[in-house]
């Protein structure tokens, strides 16, 4: 499953490119829950418990997420992209896809 580096200006394109994302993403949580260690130390550093999981998945951030927690941490990233056939640089493309980075000129400022 190759990604694109940036994403395609065509709504379709886009469309496609999130949807691919968000594959990466789901494999990483199935990577992460087949390890009981992994899926500990990720409920941990997220708050998450068991219970609530299934819900904060249904999040449209949730894959942003998860893909950060791989991301932060390089051997559990290198090892999800070997065991995917991914080059690691795909799953930060997929992060970024997923999470793209906010502008700081275009929030709005409240009084």
């Amino acid at each position: 499953m190759a990604l694109k580096d940036r994403p395609n200006p065509q709504p379709k394109g886009l469309i496609a490119q999130r949807a691919a994302a968000e594959e990466v993403a789901a494999a990483a949580l199935a990577f992460i829950a087949g390890d009981g260690e992994r899926l500990v130390r990720f409920l941990g550093e997220t708050g998450l418990s068991p219970a609530n999981l299934r819900q904060a998945a249904a999040r449209r951030d949730f894959g942003a997420g998860v893909l950060a927690f791989l991301i932060a941490d390089e051997p559990l990233l290198l090892a999800f992209a070997e065991e995917q056939k991914l080059d690691p640089r795909h799953v930060v493309g997929a992060h970024d896809i997923l999470a793209p980075p906010v502008d700081p000129d275009a929030t709005v400022r409240r009084s």
